[in-house]
C-alpha cells in the first residue's frame, strides 16, 4: 500500500508538506504543490479517511432509516437530504426499514455499529419504545423525518391535518357527501394526521364519517387496490374517493380502470403526494403535494447543527403542502 512517505520520497519534500498540500492546513508554493500533486498521481496514493476519522472522533457519514425506497416520495426524499449533506462534506448511509420493527432494528444497529456522526430516521410504528430509545442511549444525534413522534429530538414532518382537510373539503365543496378514503399504515403519525384533517373536514359540514367507506389500505399499492376494487363493485358505492398517500393512489387508480370506471364521470379523485407525471396523466390529478426539497433540506440543517453542538430546545417543523388543482376532481 502506497503511504505518504512514498509521495514524500518521490516528490522531495517532507511528509508534512504532502499533508498540508492534501488538507490545504498550510499554503505550499505552486512548484512544490506541483510536485506533490504529480507524485500522488504517479503513486496512486489515496488518504486512509478511516484513520483519519478515528483520530478525529468523526467519520463524516450519516445514517438515514427510512421505509419503502421504491415510493416515489421517499426515493425524492432520500435524493434531498443526499444533496443538502453532501454540500457539507458528509456521505450518507441509507437502510431500509420497510416498516417493520425488526428490520428497523437491524438498519439502526448497522447503522450505530459504523459510528455515523447522526441520523435521521422515517420511523416506523412502535420506534418510540424501540429503536429510537436506543438511539438515544448512544447520543447520537438524530432528527425525525416525515412522521413525528413524542420524543425529545428534532423533526421535520409535512402539513398533514390542514392538507387533507381541504383536499376533503375541496370534493365537499363540489357537493360530494359519500366520500370514501384510503387510510395509510396504521401506527404512523402521518396516517393519523391525514384521517384526522378527512373527518374534520366532514365534520365541518355536518356529515357523519360512515366506516364502510373507511378503508385500510396500509400504504401499500396491492392491499389498496384490493379494498377500492371492493368498495367501487358494491350497490352503494361513494362518489367521490380521497387516497392519503401515492403508494395507495396507484393501487386505486388500477383497481378504478380495472373496473372500467371512468375518473371523474363515474368517481371524482384526489390524493395526498403528488407525481411528476400528474399533468401529463388523464384525468390530471388533484392533489396535496409534498415540498420533498425543504423537508430534506430542513432535516439536514437541523442535523448538522446539533452535530456541530447546538443544544438548544427541539424543534418541531411542520412543512407546508401546495394544492394542485387539476381536474381528477371533477373540474374543468
Amino acid at each position: 500500500m502506497t503511504t505518504m512517505g512514498d509521495v514524500a520520497r518521490l516528490a522531495g519534500v517532507s511528509a508534512s508538506t504532502v499533508s498540508h498540500v492534501l488538507n490545504g492546513t498550510r499554503k505550499v508554493d505552486t512548484a512544490t504543490r506541483v510536485r506533490v500533486e504529480a507524485a500522488i498521481v504517479k503513486t496512486g496514493y489515496r488518504r486512509n479517511v478511516v484513520a483519519r476519522s478515528l483520530a478525529a472522533g468523526r467519520t463524516h457519514t450519516i445514517g438515514l432509516s427510512i421505509s419503502a425506497l421504491t415510493n416515489p416520495y421517499f426515493g425524492n426524499l432520500v435524493h434531498a437530504v443526499e444533496r443538502a449533506l453532501s454540500d457539507a462534506g458528509y456521505v450518507l448511509i441509507v437502510g431500509d426499514s420497510h416498516d417493520e420493527v425488526e428490520s428497523e432494528k437491524r438498519v439502526i444497529d448497522s447503522l450505530l455499529d459504523r459510528q455515523v456522526d447522526g441520523m435521521i430516521v422515517a420511523p416506523s410504528a412502535g420506534s418510540e419504545r424501540g429503536t429510537l430509545p436506543e438511539i438515544a442511549r448512544t447520543r447520537t444525534p438524530l432528527v425525525l423525518i416525515d412522521r413525528g413522534v413524542d420524543v425529545g429530538s428534532d423533526q421535520v414532518v409535512p402539513e398533514n391535518f390542514s392538507s387533507t382537510r381541504s383536499l376533503t373539503a375541496h370534493l365537499l365543496d363540489l357537493g360530494h357527501r359519500r366520500i370514501g378514503v384510503l387510510r395509510g399504515l396504521a401506527g404512523i403519525s402521518s396516517t393519523t394526521e391525514r384521517f384526522d384533517g378527512y373527518t374534520a373536514a366532514l365534520a365541518d359540514r355536518g356529515v357523519v364519517v360512515d366506516p364502510a367507506l373507511v378503508l385500510d389500505g396500509a400504504s401499500n399499492t396491492d392491499v389498496a387496490e384490493r379494498e377500492v376494487r371492493a368498495l367501487m363493485s358494491g350497490v352503494d358505492r361513494p362518489t367521490a374517493l380521497v387516497s392519503l398517500n401515492n403508494s395507495m393512489t396507484i393501487g386505486a387508480l388500477k383497481a378504478l380502470r380495472g373496473l372500467g370506471l371512468s375518473i371523474p364521470a363515474d368517481v371524482a379523485f384526489v390524493c395526498f403526494d403528488d407525481f411528476e407525471w400528474s399533468d401529463l396523466f388523464e384525468p390530471r390529478l388533484t392533489a396535496a403535494a409534498q415540498d420533498v426539497e425543504t423537508i430534506g433540506a430542513t432535516a439536514a440543517e437541523l442535523l448538522l447543527a446539533r452535530i456541530r453542538g447546538h443544544d438548544g430546545a427541539p424543534q418541531r417543523i411542520h412543512v407546508p403542502t401546495t394544492f394542485h388543482h387539476r381536474n381528477s376532481c371533477g373540474c374543468t
